[in-house]
């Protein structure tokens, strides 16, 4: 066993309300026992109701900073958020070919909680085309997977036909989360490449609405897979911590409220209704 925890680099955005982006992932990570090391894709002005701008960085600055960290430190998995921009997302893309050993997880962050769009056509393209194929699993929500879907799969596709279709292009799982459907709990499923559905996961739906949930889901299942985990039960217990930073979550704006990735430090933690 090493004498460190394991290193899980992630490659995001940063949020300055330390809701959602690279704060979460920085906190989610470090709670799950890891050391989080970084990797800045864009600047982002925002607060808990919304996104109000996006400065992605120069493409050269984001490549040097991973390779810089890269052949300095062992890196155990990847998780990927917001990349800002097509040249970015090219350049990640070359990047994480080196390291095709390990893990990566992509969360497509391709719109704020509020609706804001922080990708364009050409961008969803290029991940679907260049970091899709590269990818262990994918987390997308139900609006996120019928976006990245090939263009003769509509708005209101079939989840199913959606992950399958992601399946395709080339990644080895797709968690697709249903916390945007009408349903009366909130119905994950994971889908696995020629296995179709490998295991289905129903949550008490709480109210409100959360900023930085899809982060904290994708980083914690960074973060398990760099501990040893297998994906099923990465899968299983990511969505175990981010229930739990949900239901322990915290209102400090006028907004969203932010998922408390430190919950275990509370005296009383609930236990979910799980199905």
């Amino acid at each position: 066993m090493p004498d460190h925890p394991p290193v899980v680099m992630t490659i995001a955005g940063s949020d300055p309300t330390g809701g959602a982006g690279l704060q979460a992932d920085l906190l989610t990570l470090a709670s799950l026992g890891c050391h989080p090391v970084s990797v800045v894709t864009a600047i982002t002005i925002q607060d808990s109701i919304g996104v109000e701008d996006v400065m992605p960085l120069d493409p050269e600055w984001v490549i040097d900073q991973a390779r810089c960290v890269l052949e300095d430190m062992p890196v155990a998995a990847f998780k990927i958020g917001l990349l800002g921009s097509t040249e970015i997302v090219a350049g990640i893309a070359e990047v994480l070919s080196d390291y095709p050993d390990v893990p990566l997880i992509l969360d497509p962050v391709l719109t704020s909680g509020r609706g804001d769009e922080l990708a364009n056509e050409d961008m969803i393209s290029a991940i679907r085309a260049l970091i899709i194929p590269q990818s262990t699993i994918i987390t997308p929500n139900s609006l996120e997977a019928r976006r990245l879907v090939e263009d003769d799969l509509d708005d209101d596709a079939d989840l199913d036909k959606c992950a399958l279709s992601l399946l395709e292009s080339g990644c080895e799982y797709v968690l697709v989360t249903g916390t945007h459907e009408k349903t009366t709990q909130v119905i994950n499923k994971l889908y696995r490449r020629d296995n179709g559905i490998v295991r289905t996961d129903k949550w008490q739906r709480l109210p409100g609405s959360f900023h930085g949930s899809g982060c904290t889901l994708a980083s914690a299942i960074a973060a398990l897979l760099a501990r040893g985990m297998d994906v099923n039960d990465a899968v299983g217990d990511g969505q175990e911590f981010t229930w739990q930073t949900l239901n322990n979550a915290f209102r400090l704006g006028m907004g969203q409220h932010i998922p408390n990735r430190l919950f275990w430090a509370k005296d009383d933690v609930d236990e979910p209704e799980k199905h």
